[in-house]
């Protein structure tokens, strides 16, 4: 029960993904600002709806690649691609700090797919509908790949 609770508490940024159009695999950056109100910079989701960040764990991925799929961290179009923390286990009201600056606080765990895409048409399955979760930044600021992500509230 212990070693569940750390995994619940705490993790680490693995990629910082963002996309010029929505609809498309992301790209990871490495790097990036976070604004509040708004989301992660330059990235074609942000904006100032409840929606602005979205995360999903490795983990996850790792569950598409045993499927036999090649995909890495954004390619199921999330702003940032954790590691070590179950990210669905967080209620909605949830905040994160990311790294030294970051808070965000946790908007909703996964999401209905009205559309098809395409890692769903390759594998007859997506993980981010069930596994990823959306936030809203509250305190913005610089958020790197090996960033510390921490359960705050």
């Amino acid at each position: 029960m212990k070693g569940e609770t750390l995994m619940l508490a705490s993790g680490t940024v693995i990629a910082v993904c963002r996309s010029d159009y929505k609809g498309e695999r992301k790209k990871d950056f490495g790097t990036g600002l976070l604004v509040p109100g708004h989301g992660l910079r330059d990235d074609a989701h942000a904006g100032s709806w409840h929606r602005q960040v979205s995360l999903l764990a490795l983990e996850s991925i790792e569950k598409m690649r045993q499927k036999g799929l090649t995909v890495n961290p954004g390619d199921f179009a999330e702003n940032i691609t954790t590691q070590g923390i179950s990210l669905v286990d967080l209620p909605a009201g949830t905040c994160l700090q990311l790294g030294d600056e970051v808070i965000l606080e946790v908007t909703q765990i996964g999401k209905v797919c009205h559309d098809r895409c395409a890692i769903y048409d390759q594998a007859g399955d997506c993980v981010m509908p069930r596994e990823g979760i959306f936030a809203q930044v509250l305190r913005g600021g610089s958020v790197k790949k090996g960033d510390s992500i921490t359960v705050v509230a």
